[in-house]
């Protein structure tokens, strides 16, 4: 009786355990190969690269390290490798139809890969390698199927390797090698991407990162992930994941949260947007000889540079008191006791004047006036920092008339003035009306654009 009772207990544990899916209760393993040895390297193996897809034929087999892993669902048919666990120079993808790699080939595995059989490939500057597909003619490296990843992929018998990613900067990251590990310092996402999760559901969403100098990277989510409805961090801190290159924007993946690690505070704001009354226009040019060499010259009388970021210059035609066209000097900067030359017609500029302008805009810009337009120079704030002509009239046969000739602030001038004042300018043009000088000017001899006079 008492036999018959330990049965029934064993069966009833056999039971049990049998019932359990959980699979973390029991992963399964892959058996290590200690006999295979590595016989070609990453190099030499983008060395067999063919037009298109080639099959390999020889027994070659490529050493390399595990650094993706699908556990959390962002990558998926994929194994990145690099040809070493610190400062690697070389890295690929196995494309392959197998799921929960993760549970055979941990991140820091060494594994080693039988080639032979298997097609090589390389799309933009990431080498593949997998199986086989054909669209419209063309074979490219595609996934290679379940069951034939274990006759190529193996695991050698060493323990896992801890794999150390290559801190990069934004502004080095052409630098880094595609298909490798990496980890960014000092990197957060834009505020205005706070609040948003990791992914759309069932779609693979692109997120900015920046560091505190403006510099941007992507990183690529997929809308499966398990993390995919998680909110975005607003620390900042480091990142770490795998550098793929899609075209030519370079790009980063996580495995998962734990690559993040945004715990600091963020980057202090930025301040890009200055004013200054030591900007100011310095010279218009509408040459009597060529209208294709019309320009706007503006001057900086500070001791310092000024990043010009929302700066504008507007036009009123003739008589008009709505602006005519603007010009958006965002970008630019304007050197200490430096000009800045505008042409609407920077081909011609080059040609007559023999040198490029600081910025090329389109006919019919405040650039391009044809001498009786009125123009203002206005600040990030929307303050009128300095004006040439009145608003609202027409500047013929008036004292801020240049048709055919050269609008000149004089040289003791050092600042904007909203107002418009006749005495702060020399005027030529073709009428000699209210003050200004009857003395139509050519070009190039009667203009000095870039030099201020």
């Amino acid at each position: 009786m008492k036999n018959s009772n330990k049965i029934s207990g064993l069966l009833l544990l056999i039971m049990v355990v049998a019932c359990v899916k959980n699979t973390e209760f029991n992963q399964p393993k892959t058996a290590c190969n200690s006999g295979l040895k590595a016989n070609i390297s990453f190099a030499e193996l983008e060395g067999l690269l063919g037009e298109g897809a080639v099959q390999i034929q020889e027994d070659l087999v490529l050493e390399g390290y595990v650094i993706s892993s699908d556990k959390s669902g962002n990558f998926f048919g994929v194994l990145h490798i690099q040809d070493a666990p610190v400062n690697p120079v070389h890295g690929l993808v196995i494309e392959m139809d197998f799921r929960e790699s993760h549970l055979f080939f941990d991140v820091g595995s060494r594994v080693l890969v039988k080639l032979k059989g298997l097609y090589l490939g390389k799309s933009g500057e990431t080498l593949k390698l997998g199986g086989t597909f054909t669209s419209f003619g063309n074979v490219s490296v595609g996934r290679l199927p379940g069951l034939k990843v274990m006759e190529h992929v193996f695991l050698s018998c060493d323990d896992l390797t801890e794999m150390q990613p290559t801190k990069i900067i934004i502004p080095e990251i052409e630098n880094a090698r595609v298909n490798t590990l990496v980890q960014l310092e000092e990197v957060e996402f834009l505020q205005e991407e706070l609040g948003q999760t990791f992914a759309l559901p069932e779609e693979e969403t692109g997120h900015i990162l920046k560091d505190c100098a403006e510099n941007e990277l992507t990183l690529l989510n997929s809308g499966y992930a398990d993390f995919q409805a998680e909110i975005l961090p607003e620390g900042n801190g480091s990142i770490t994941g795998i550098l793929v290159k899609d075209g030519k924007q370079l790009q980063l993946v996580i495995r998962d949260l734990e690559d993040i690690d945004f715990i600091q505070e963020r980057c202090p704001e930025i301040i890009t947007e200055f004013t200054s009354t030591q900007i100011f226009i310095s010279e218009l040019a509408d040459p009597d000889n060529n209208a294709g060499a019309r320009f706007v010259e503006l001057y900086n009388s500070a001791s310092e540079p000024l990043d010009l970021n929302l700066w504008t210059l507007r036009r009123y035609t003739n008589d008009n008191t709505e602006v005519s066209s603007t010009i958006d000097l965002s970008g630019l900067i304007i050197g200490a006791e430096g000009t800045l030359v505008i042409s609407p017609n920077a081909a011609e500029f080059e040609l007559v004047y023999g040198f490029v302008p600081d910025l090329g805009v389109s006919t019919n810009s405040p650039a391009d006036s044809n001498g009786d337009d009125n123009l203002e120079l206005v600040d990030p704030f929307g303050t009128v920092i300095d004006v040439f002509g009145v608003v609202g009239e027409d500047g013929s046969g008036t004292n801020h008339e240049f048709e055919d000739g050269r609008a000149l602030r004089n040289p003791d001038i050092l600042e904007g003035n909203p107002s418009y004042t006749f005495g702060e300018w020399t005027i030529f043009n073709d009428t000699g009306d209210s003050g200004t000088t009857d003395l139509p000017q050519n070009a190039p001899e009667d203009f000095t654009p870039g030099t201020r006079d």
